[in-house]
């Protein structure tokens, strides 16, 4: 019987990805009702800095924060934590740290929230038109779910080019299940990482899509543009996924290496290839450069400060395996994706090494962070932006098991099972039940608390 509704959801892939997400979306609204922070505020930590682009823009026509900041962070005075706010740029504007793109994601359902919120006063229905309430804040969380959602079934799409559909559906299901991806879907889906599903999705996507043999000398300028762009609105929700360049260098250098032609002339064709796919992402990346032109005045600028990236002294051993927020401590189905990529490269070589080569700068951009561990977080919410990676590398994986369905099962659901359990004990700590679910650091509270923090909670609920 299982194996019969296995089938069955192997031949619907998009009302199973949807059917995830619209959970999600219910979930997340579900909780918004019953478990309200008592200040009333929907976007909290970073998301704040990422909504407020939204909101001054739409709501103020510009982009001075003080503000959204004062009215967001219910702030009556500044104090020591606050004092920024209040400190000016010498450029006039307060500071923002986070990217713009994950607000341009959110744009099309806030301005609906906001038609409709007109066209409710209109007919004598009383709510703040002012895009604090709480139903501007909520559609950035629903954005979130819808950019993940669609993101999945991107990524989907990418892996169906290679592998069959079983392969290819379980893959994802695993990655958003069994990995940090499901908690920036559900729990805060107003930070970045869902957004960042999308974007990097829509990239491998379109990469995956459109290759180019070695032995092509044509230019491919749609081709480079296209990558170019679709990495550019990838670097515009994060900056550091500017290292999916890395995928389309690999097409550059295979061209130069082995393409018809005399040497210097495959190197030309190989620079004037670099140049359309960097023009196409520095003009994707526009709205970003523009705004640090006017804060900072400067196009290119790190806002935490030059001593942020740590280029020479990554922390890459703690960030893959660190009991604080490790990639693979946190996600050990990481290490199984992971290692599928090698297995890829025996099936597709340029998408074997392209993903690899992302994958291992990704690896080094979020280890020379200052903050490696991305503050609080569950697990190393950075990697989320390898969400289509782990999914291809998976889909290898469960293809090589194919003949096996029974391994496949069990990579998909012991995962999922052991990361929806983490995830709960998370929570149960981060509402402030800390006397029976301790913080999952070191190898007990990560591994072995899990299993006992429900039985804990059940015997204070029902007890």
């Amino acid at each position: 019987m299982i194996a019969a509704v296995a089938r069955r959801l192997e031949g619907r892939p998009g009302r199973v990805l949807l059917a995830i997400g619209a959970a999600c979306i219910v979930a997340y609204l579900a909780a918004l009702v019953v478990f309200p922070k008592r200040d009333g505020r929907i976007v909290i930590g970073d998301a704040v800095h990422y909504y407020v682009y939204l909101r001054s823009a739409v709501f103020d026509g510009d982009l001075h924060f003080h503000n959204d900041y004062v009215r967001l962070y219910g702030i009556s005075h500044p104090d020591s934590e606050t004092e920024w706010m209040y400190e000016p740029l010498p450029s006039g504007y307060i500071r923002n740290m986070m990217p713009i793109g994950p607000a341009i994601v959110w744009a099309p359902l806030f301005l609906i929230v906001t038609l409709g919120v007109s066209a409710a006063r209109l007919a004598g229905i009383a709510y703040p038109l002012d895009g604090y309430a709480r139903a501007f804040q909520a559609s950035a969380g629903v954005s979130g779910i819808l950019a993940a959602t669609m993101g999945a079934w991107l990524a989907y799409r990418a892996a169906r080019m290679l592998f069959d559909g079983r392969s290819s559906l379980w893959a994802v299901v695993a990655a958003w299940l069994g990995t940090s991806a499901i908690y920036y879907s559900l729990v805060s889906p107003t930070y970045s990482h869902a957004a960042s599903m999308l974007a990097t999705s829509v990239f491998v996507y379109f990469w995956l899509a459109r290759p180019i043999a070695p032995e092509d000398d044509r230019l491919h300028v749609d081709r480079f543009a296209l990558w170019g762009a679709a990495a550019g609105f990838a670097a515009l929700v994060r900056w550091q996924d500017a290292v999916l360049l890395a995928a389309p260098a690999v097409d550059i250098a295979s061209g130069i290496l082995r393409g018809p032609g005399a040497p210097g002339r495959r190197v030309v064709r190989g620079l004037a290839r670099a140049l359309v796919c960097g023009i196409a992402a520095v003009l994707v990346f526009a709205p970003q450069i523009f705004v640090w032109e006017l804060f900072y005045g400067q196009p290119f600028v790190v806002p935490q400060g030059d001593t942020f990236m740590r280029w020479t002294d990554a922390a890459l051993g703690k960030v893959l395996f660190s009991d604080f927020h490790g990639l693979f401590s946190w996600t050990p189905l990481a290490v199984v994706a992971v290692a599928g990529l090698f297995l890829l490269v025996r099936r597709d070589a340029r998408a074997g090494w392209g993903l690899l080569l992302v994958f291992g700068a990704s690896w080094y951009a979020n280890a020379a962070a200052a903050d490696w561990w991305a503050g609080e977080a569950f697990g190393a919410r950075r990697f989320v932006s390898c969400f289509p990676i782990f999914v291809l590398g998976l889909s290898a994986v469960f293809d090589r098991l194919r003949a096996r369905p029974a391994a496949i099962a069990a990579l998909v659901c012991v995962p999922v099972v052991l990361n929806l359990l983490l995830l709960f004990q998370y929570q149960v700590f981060m509402k402030g039940w800390r006397d029976i679910a301790p913080y999952p650091m070191g190898a007990w509270n990560l591994w072995v608390e899990r299993f006992i923090v429900p039985i804990r909670v059940a015997a204070r609920l029902f007890g």
